[in-house]
């Protein structure tokens, strides 16, 4: 990959490249002081190209070129719960893609037993945000310019290049679906990245943190570890949009853990990191101890933390999101998948014929 501008609306639409996704996550407030998060992401991979083992075993060699799949989860922080939705494929309407901006209407084939949502990802006006899961729908309005990751919105990390930028601070409102199956609104502040590489899927190790900050800074950092050596990005956008880069930063795990149940991975839930070129120490803490995500043979942990420390002398609070990725599992991803699915069956069975009976 060359390096070039970004320019929009052309750099929301996809690209020719090997993986490519559209990530928002956010962090919300309903009625009587509930607090939820949510993360919803569009991946588009090339199926020759991109070595993901489940797409690989779905389609075959040959076929292609581009499939999509999407995660999501809601997270009610204050019951503890969090509910996923991964879908291992997504099928996109006909018009996914067609539009002059980002829009994406698709379903999970696999949603047979009790009918299926449609999920939509659109930018409807520039800046302006529609999202549409089983758990939400959303309208996200930027306030601030994009934040361009390395400076130019391009980055390399151990030797693996990607165009990457973030809106990193968008008005929230809309609705959550609770445990209870309640529509509860909601209003809020959140994220959005999109991403794109030609750069093949490698069971790497990640530790990444998207943060708000009370007084309108947000800060991306990222540590990558290949196995032979770690590199870091860091970037950050201030209230009044002047940015900053750093490729220095230290990331300590603290004692706080939670042990997959389901893939026996573990994830630290405390992490402190360090930025000398801001003069910046950061304290994240997970709001929730469920967070894995599990997609085929990958699993990752994916949720909510709270952030305080110090920058340049003066002290920090605020959100942010987490996720850590490339942690060793012990697990039969063909079971584990296997159940999975039937307890899914089973729930959208349950959901079609509740209250039929007589």
């Amino acid at each position: 990959m060359r390096p070039r501008p970004i320019t929009f609306p052309e750099d929301m639409l996809p690209h020719d490249a090997v993986i490519e996704w559209w990530y928002f996550n956010g962090y919300l407030r309903g009625p009587r002081g509930r607090r939820f998060s949510f993360m919803d992401c569009l991946f588009r991979a090339d199926v020759r190209r991109a070595n993901i083992p489940y797409l690989r075993n779905v389609f075959g060699a040959g076929g292609g070129p581009y499939a999509l799949f999407a995660h999501s989860v809601l997270a009610d922080i204050g019951a503890q719960k969090a509910f996923k939705d991964i879908q291992n494929v997504s099928m996109g309407s006909r018009d996914t893609f067609s539009r002059p901006r980002l829009y994406a209407n698709y379903i999970d084939p696999l949603s047979f037993a009790g009918g299926f949502v449609v999920h939509e990802m659109e930018e409807t006006v520039p800046g302006t945000f529609h999202l549409k899961t089983e758990t939400l729908d959303l309208t996200l309005i930027s306030r601030k310019k994009p934040m361009l990751q390395g400076g130019k919105g391009f980055i390399a990390v151990r030797g693996r290049e990607s165009f990457y930028y973030s809106l990193t601070d968008l008005a929230a409102t809309g609705m959550v679906k609770d445990g209870d199956g309640a529509w509860v609104p909601v209003e809020g502040r959140a994220w959005m990245d999109h991403q794109w590489a030609d750069t093949p899927y490698a069971n790497d190790r990640w530790t990444w943190f998207s943060m708000q900050l009370e007084g309108g800074t947000d800060i991306m950092c990222v540590e990558y570890d290949d196995g032979t050596g770690k590199d870091h990005i860091a970037d950050m956008l201030g209230p009044r949009g002047a940015s900053r880069h750093a490729v220095h930063a230290e990331f300590l795990p603290g004692e706080r853990r939670s042990k997959s149940k389901e893939t026996k991975a573990e994830y630290p839930l405390e992490w402190t990191i360090r930025i000398p070129e801001w003069d910046a120490q950061l304290h994240a803490s997970a709001m929730m101890d469920d967070g894995e995500m599990v997609f085929g043979a990958i699993n990752y942990w994916e949720g909510p933390v709270r952030i305080s420390g110090r920058v340049q002398g003066r002290s920090v609070k605020g959100v942010g999101f987490m996720e850590l990725a490339g942690y060793p599992s012990d697990y039969n991803y063909l079971v584990l998948a296997g159940k999975n699915m039937n307890a899914r069956i089973a729930r959208e069975l349950a959901a079609r014929f509740k209250g039929r009976k007589g």
